[in-house]
């Protein structure tokens, strides 16, 4: 389940279906038999309905829990350099670098939306107003004064526009290869910033011990989008999820292979005051 940093939760309604038609039939002695199986229908109706609104609202502490556990890691982790302001020459290396691990968060990944922000737009800019910032106060900055959103989609952060998809795009056709790769180890600490395919390519290769296609300097990585992220203690699946969504790219499992593709999808255009130049 992913979180936005901002969350407000819907709760449709409920409505319970329609009774059966009665039945005609009676029985010497006893009430007629419609009566007991009309009232057994609502009782296992307002039965259901009990239970489903109970879940719903024993599930809402656990999603405040997982915005407030990712959110008082970041916390506890403060920006190695002492600046006042975000933008394109620092955002991005300072915040991957100050990045640490923790038992919550185990990546922190900007999206090809926001890197775009700073590297193709130029109009990304956030202003520090704590005088000892930390990681949190970064994420929050960029959230309250830039186009940039952060969603936790665990166990990874993702600081991403509108137009980018939220959800690894992970098709199995080998089921086998996929349990190995949750049993395998990525590096204990990576950190990518602005690395093309050719960087992790042989990484991934090697940690994960498949055949990964594309290969390296192959035309079809040319449409890629550049990686930036930083990561501590995946495992084999977790790196799949977040490189797939660093690069905006499709993973098709298959035995013992990993085939690499863009990834097409896009939530909404982005948002130009200018054409970029």
């Amino acid at each position: 389940m992913s979180s936005e940093l901002s969350m407000n939760v819907v709760a449709g309604a409920c409505k319970a279906p329609p009774l059966p038609s009665p039945l005609l039939q009676r029985r010497r002695g006893r009430r007629p038999l419609r009566s007991r199986r009309s009232g057994l229908q609502c009782a296992k109706v307002r039965f259901g309905f009990g239970a489903a609104l109970l879940a719903f609202i024993c599930a809402l502490p656990l999603v405040a829990a997982a915005v407030e556990d990712w959110q008082g890691a970041l916390v506890g982790m403060p920006l190695r350099t002492q600046i006042t302001e975000l933008n394109r020459t620092n955002c991005v290396e300072m915040m991957l670098q100050s990045f640490q691990s923790n038992e919550v968060v185990k990546a922190l990944i900007f999206m090809p939306g926001a890197t775009d922000e700073f590297y193709m737009f130029h109009r990304a800019k956030a202003r520090l107003m704590n005088p000892n910032p930390s990681l949190l106060d970064a994420v929050a900055a960029l959230t309250n004064q830039t186009l940039i959103r952060a969603t936790f989609h665990p166990p990874l952060l993702l600081l991403h526009t509108d137009e980018d998809p939220l959800e690894p795009l992970i098709r199995i056709v080998h089921q086998p290869t996929a349990e190995k790769l949750r049993g395998r180890n990525f590096p204990p600490h990576v950190l990518y910033d602005d690395r093309d395919w050719d960087v992790l390519q042989p990484v991934l290769k090697k940690a994960l011990k498949m055949d990964v296609r594309p290969w390296r300097y192959s035309y079809d990585t040319y449409h890629f989008y550049r990686h930036s992220l930083a990561g501590w203690g995946l495992n084999g699946w977790e790196a799949l999820e977040a490189i797939a969504l660093a690069g905006k790219t499709t993973v098709r499992v298959e035995n013992r292979r990993l085939i690499f593709e863009g990834d097409e999808r896009v939530r909404a255009t982005p948002k130009l005051d200018v054409f970029p130049k």
